[in-house]
């Protein structure tokens, strides 16, 4: 395939498998740049685990590793403690880390583990069926809510702020939450993981990046109107900004 122009060489230029409107590709495409930009692809190793993060492998052209379900935080750490030199990126999604992996990314941040968890908020399960998410807001509708989530029912609750809970514990020093449904946003968030990027490479600790991604399909909405959802709606229970930034107090 011919290469595109200005095309991030971290990122394969081929047809992608996500749904029209999604924002993982929009992710892929910060990521990449990043990566290409910091000079560091040759050390680059991405763990994307069960989910639409799996298909993560298919477009970054650089190291990756599948762990189980839920399981990323472990295997990053892994990967980080034996090859502390690289930049290891724990892509995960809410479905993913804010249910089966919390034990596993709650321990990781409090121990300070110095890897760069990009987290993919969409509120709902994606790949399995638009179930109810960890994240899902109150009175938004999925396939197991069916007439929206309500937290007076049985086993519902309410809507889990991650970024506000890691940022509670002391082996956590950089955490922020941006979104992908305009340029601008994008924008913000790709300088946010840049700073988490960067103070993985200084060694500073645990770092996370959360970014509100739109999920048309799953929402039952075209592309259109599920950024303006998410602007309306996601943004203001789940506010965007640094949340805790340590990396520049010693």
């Amino acid at each position: 395939m011919k290469q595109l122009r200005g095309y991030p060489k971290s990122l394969y230029p081929i047809p992608t498998k996500y749904c029209g409107g999604c924002g993982h590709g929009v992710i892929h495409r910060i990521i990449a740049e990043l990566v290409d930009e910091i000079g560091i692809r040759e050390k680059t190793i991405i763990t994307n685990p069960v989910g639409c993060a799996i298909w993560a492998d298919l477009y970054f052209n650089f190291d990756s590793v599948q762990p189980a379900h839920g399981r990323t935080p472990a295997a990053s750490t892994g990967i980080k403690r034996i090859l502390p030199d690289h930049l290891v990126i724990c892509y995960q999604g809410d479905g993913d880390m804010a249910a089966i992996g919390t034990g596993e990314m709650i321990h990781a941040a409090n121990r300070g583990e110095a890897f760069t968890t990009i987290f993919v908020n969409n509120a709902i399960y994606g790949m399995t069926g638009g179930q109810m998410a960890p994240t899902t807001l109150v009175g938004q509708k999925a396939s197991t809510a069916p007439q929206g989530r309500d937290p007076g029912a049985a086993g519902m609750g309410y809507p889990i702020r991650v970024s506000e809970l890691l940022a509670e514990l002391e082996g956590s020093r950089y955490i922020a939450r941006g979104a992908v449904n305009s340029p601008a946003h994008a924008r913000k968030t790709k300088q946010y993981i840049r700073n988490a990027f960067e103070a993985q490479i200084q060694g500073v600790g645990f770092t996370m990046v959360e970014i509100l991604s739109p999920c048309p399909t799953n929402w039952g909405m075209d592309p259109v109107q599920a950024v303006s959802w998410l602007e309306a709606y996601m943004i203001p229970v789940f506010p965007l900004g640094e949340i805790k930034n340590t990396i520049n107090k010693t």
